[in-house]
């Protein structure tokens, strides 16, 4: 029987592009082992820091390297012909249709059966892509447009969650208007925050993953400097109150029509709150799994996930990730990451495991949904 070309998309132009980069290697691997072997051959398209798509024996190099070309020696190398997929400058004027119809007509992707997104944060997981791959007909692993829209915009993420019922923290949506603004507006909004959600809060670039650009403040002049932070990062922000005391635990969901929920983790460290650095350093962060809960607790928390991964209409793939204030009994839902990571220290791939589901069966798993959806 002829393999399935999975099309393996990596790399991207946000702040996650290292992530990016390790999480691929690890599906490639899975995709690449045991049964897997027989059933698929991949495909590895590389999206450079400036936006440029690359694919053959150039991707390949970066596939095996899991670091960006500036670290293996060189910068951001050119292309040759056969390997470029970025469009030349005429090819802006064609319509978009004609666009992608002349990407897909190049040699490395004509034959790709279905697409793996491996990509975090915007430009990749944010709806951009998925709309890209769905103008072209191929199936592909994960949320489309609308749940990967609604799943990277906290603000809109939060709004849903609050039409569900689902408890969240208190929140103010601000604009980049509001910090860049006059003498009179900034004062006025710090005072809002400050009697809504008072310290410490924590700020937020709404469309940013990995706790990019986040801050947590306790001051009034913490508070301007994280505005002023978050503002250079997203037009979109978010400031949020902080939970008390509360431990923090996520839940892999998997499926699409009848998603299911994964045992549930649970994240320690000794940081002031999870950063990117703790996120992907090894051994800064601590994983129980499963978490030591409440069955009840624990079952509510899976409800949640995937009352949570329908509400935004997502497919495939999704971590939940919550706060369990253990002195009142609260469980309070944060986020939903519609392309979680899948490094060594990702939570995702370990929760599936610790379900009963290998790494290696769940990328086989999430290739299959994606044909199945078509």
């Amino acid at each position: 029987m002829a393999k399935l070309r999975v099309g393996l998309l990596f790399g991207g132009c946000s702040g996650e592009h290292e992530v990016s980069l390790k999480s691929a290697q690890a599906i490639a691997r899975g995709l690449s082992s045991g049964a897997n072997a027989s059933k698929y051959e991949l495909t590895p398209v590389y999206i450079q820091k400036d936006g440029r798509w690359q694919a053959g024996e150039f991707a390949q190099q970066v596939l095996a390297a899991g670091m960006p070309p500036a670290q293996l020696g060189g910068e951001n190398v050119p292309a040759t012909h056969s390997e470029a997929l970025d469009s030349q400058p005429a090819d802006l004027q064609v319509s978009g249709s004609q666009a992608v119809d002349r990407w897909r007509s190049t040699a490395q992707v004509a034959d790709v059966d279905v697409w793996f997104p491996v990509l975090h944060g915007p430009n990749g997981e944010d709806g951009t892509v998925q709309g890209l791959l769905k103008l072209m007909q191929v199936p592909f692993v994960g949320s489309g447009v609308l749940g990967s829209a609604m799943g990277m915009d906290k603000i809109a993420m939060k709004m849903i969650f609050s039409q569900v019922g689902l408890p969240q923290v208190k929140y103010v949506p601000v604009m980049r208007s509001q910090v860049w603004s006059n003498p009179c507006v900034f004062p006025k909004l710090c005072d809002q925050i400050e009697q809504e959600l008072g310290y410490p809060c924590f700020v937020k670039p709404a469309n940013l993953g990995s706790s990019v650009g986040i801050s947590k403040v306790r001051t009034r002049a913490e508070l301007e400097a994280a505005l002023d932070s978050a503002a250079s990062y997203d037009r979109r922000i978010i400031v949020e109150a902080a939970a008390q005391s509360p431990r923090e635990v996520e839940c892999a969901v998997l499926g699409t029509d009848n998603p299911k929920a994964s045992v549930i983790g649970e994240i320690t460290f000794s940081s002031d709150f999870y950063d990117y650095e703790t996120k992907y350093t090894e051994g800064l962060a601590g994983l129980t799994i499963p978490a030591k809960l409440p069955e009840a607790i624990a079952q509510r928390i899976q409800e949640m996930s995937v009352q949570a991964f329908q509400a935004l209409d997502c497919s495939g793939i999704a971590r939940v990730d919550f706060f369990y204030v253990e002195s009142t009994g609260e469980i309070l839902i944060n986020e939903i990451n519609t392309m979680p990571g899948f490094t060594a220290t990702s939570m995702y791939p370990m929760l599936w495991a610790a379900s009963g589901v290998p790494f290696e069966e769940l990328v086989d798993q999430l290739v299959q949904m994606a044909l199945e959806q078509r």
